[in-house]
């Protein structure tokens, strides 16, 4: 079972929040890197870019796949992870610590009650194995 860190919250499309203050942590699950194998490219919004939750705000590909990373939360990007930029393998190797993708300023904190908390992730991780 891929790992779920207590503390996030998760997104159905498997994005991770972590909150700092006004800003959110942003990046992708243990889950999402291990479905798609082999991370090859990150393609990340430039700081100063005003993203909307639950729209795409970048791209990652692996040697199975490309798929759309999602906004968790709305607000401008403030900061993005150059090094996880250069190195994409880092998303496999360290999905919830070295590879963080992007710092967001929340606009809307509510949308934070939104997301999924470490229990309901691990259950929406059984059912979506289940219905495989």
């Amino acid at each position: 079972m891929a790992e779920v860190r207590e503390g996030l919250r998760y997104t159905r499309t498997h994005e991770w929040v972590r909150v700092e203050g006004d800003v959110a942590v942003v990046g992708v699950t243990d889950f999402a890197q291990s479905e798609l194998g082999d991370i090859t490219y990150l393609e990340l919004p430039e700081p100063g870019t005003v993203v909307k939750q639950g729209e795409s705000m970048g791209v990652i590909e692996s040697v199975k796949a490309a798929a759309d990373i999602y906004a968790p939360v709305s607000g401008e990007v403030v900061e993005v992870n150059r090094s996880v930029v250069d190195s994409p393998e880092l998303v496999n190797k360290s999905p919830y610590d070295e590879a963080w993708l992007a710092k967001i300023r929340l606009s809307a904190a509510e949308e934070l009650e939104r997301l999924m908390d470490a229990a309901a992730y691990r259950q929406f991780l059984t059912e979506t194995a289940a219905m495989a």
